[in-house]
């Protein structure tokens, strides 16, 4: 890379938690950031869901470097063992953060494109010495374009949720069901949204946090004084077993834990049904609107009046296109970090250490980070995006050292399971509760050879 280039700021898309700590970072190693925001705030998707509280402690939601930046401005940290909703994370660190990198964040700029100067992603000749170019639009519909040493990608996967279809694609009628269907966990302290479930039978497709939380709000809505008559069917894909709700007393995030208790308790309680094998093939309208769900199998379930569907995210590529990015065909994760996130392979919380290496592409110096690296991978913390743009920042300073010095400390689940195991019932049975991970344990990942376990996996 040639000395003009290296003087050209990097380029971080997104001002979420990954994006604006990656430019903390960067700025720590006296390299320029330049953050590119779709939305008009720093936080823009957390925003989107300001309602839901996070089972992550402010402790661990605070990069290291971006207190370092903020604390100049006279910036107070939470109290580090409360639980923030999306809000609060976003008015009470994200935005402050972005307001302390100053110029350096550019609002209402949705990137559409990134390639290397004059080289399409055809073109081998003296592609490295390039710089990246960047093109975006601004809120009013003007394009404009920019210039980078390197590109992180910290857009996130909010933009785009899976679909119910059990194969990946929308279900059948599922389209021309839009009215009746949201893809987030709705806002039940608003009335207008609170109006939509009162009373009503909805169905919550998905097995993870955020079907826990749906299921918990609904639940209490059915329980409040004017919620009568207010019920949920939970759609699962596989059964239920001693790991479906989580790991309960033994995740060492606790409201991750409680999180999974309330939404058994809203079974237990009459507040919801659970529906277990079900794979959605289609959706349908009845004479008065409502949707009947039809599933692979050719089981029909009772109409319901709204639908919530929480299956999971996936990663945004096509403005990447032109770059050689290596990924999973799987996961669509990095390469080298897929196996190591695996649902399908992966159980009682093993996570390998992993930074700059695991994260590198055959297109040097672009970068997919935090919930963007694990792709379609479903569980992702807060404190492994702001280690693994440690790590990057690192290497881009030249310093190979700190970079593959990858330090993390993971909570564990207590749960065995992958969710890659829905439809083997051998499986739901060897992870059912009291399993190798029952007991609490803390995950210390260090600069390890292999793959760290415990609890006797």
């Amino acid at each position: 890379m040639s000395e003009t280039t290296t003087e050209l700021p990097v380029v971080v898309i997104g001002a979420g938690p990954a994006g604006l700590a990656a430019a903390a970072h960067l700025l720590d190693r006296d390299i320029t950031p330049l953050v590119l925001e779709a939305g008009p705030l720093a936080g823009a998707a957390v925003r989107e869901w300001a309602h839901v509280r996070l089972f992550s402690r402010w402790g661990e939601l605070v990069d290291p470097a971006a207190e370092k930046l903020l604390a100049p401005t006279g910036w107070t940290k939470p109290a580090e063992d409360t639980y923030p909703a999306g809000g609060d994370w976003a008015e009470r660190y994200l935005q402050p953060l972005a307001d302390a990198l100053g110029e350096q964040v550019r609002y209402g700029a949705r990137v559409t494109g990134v390639s290397r100067t004059g080289r399409d992603r055809i073109v081998d000749a003296d592609r490295e010495a390039q710089p990246f170019v960047v093109h975006y639009e601004n809120a009013d519909g003007h394009e404009l374009r920019l210039f980078a040493r390197a590109v992180i990608d910290a857009s996130g996967t909010w933009s785009t949720p899976s679909p119910a279809g059990g194969s990946g694609l929308a279900a059948l009628g599922e389209k021309a069901a839009a009215t009746r269907i949201t893809y987030r966990v709705p806002d039940l302290k608003d009335s207008a949204i609170r109006a939509r479930y009162t009373g009503k039978r909805t169905a919550v497709i998905g097995s993870g946090a955020s079907a826990f939380t749906a299921l918990a709000h609904l639940a209490d809505l059915a329980k409040s004084e004017d919620g009568q008559g207010t019920h949920a069917t939970w759609i699962l894909r596989r059964g239920i077993s001693g790991s479906t709700f989580g790991g309960g007393e033994a995740d060492q995030l606790p409201a991750r834990g409680a999180l999974g208790l309330a939404a058994k308790a809203a079974v237990d309680n009459g507040y919801a049904d659970a529906v277990t094998g079900f794979r959605t093939d289609a959706f349908e309208r009845d004479g008065e609107g409502r949707v009947i769900l039809i599933g692979e199998d050719g089981r029909r379930l009772d109409p319901v009046d709204e639908v919530i569907v929480l299956t999971g995210f996936r990663p945004d590529l096509s403005f990447l296109d032109e770059l050689r990015l290596g990924l999973d065909e799987r996961l669509q994760a990095p390469t080298a970090l897929a196996p190591l996130i695996d649902p399908n392979q992966h159980s009682c919380g093993t996570v390998y250490p992993h930074g700059v290496n695991e994260l590198s592409h055959p297109e040097k110096d672009a970068y997919l980070v935090g919930m963007k690296s694990y792709g379609r991978a479903p569980t992702f913390l807060a404190m492994t995006g702001y280690e693994q743009v440690r790590s990057i920042a690192a290497h881009l300073a030249g310093d190979q050292e700190a970079a593959e010095r990858v330090e993390l400390t993971l909570p564990e689940t207590g749960v065995c399971g992958g969710a890659g195991l829905f439809d083997e019932p051998e499986a739901s049975e060897q992870n059912d509760g009291g399993g190798c991970c029952a007991a609490p344990a803390t995950l210390t990942i260090g600069a390890a050879p292999a793959p760290a376990s415990s609890g006797g996996c």
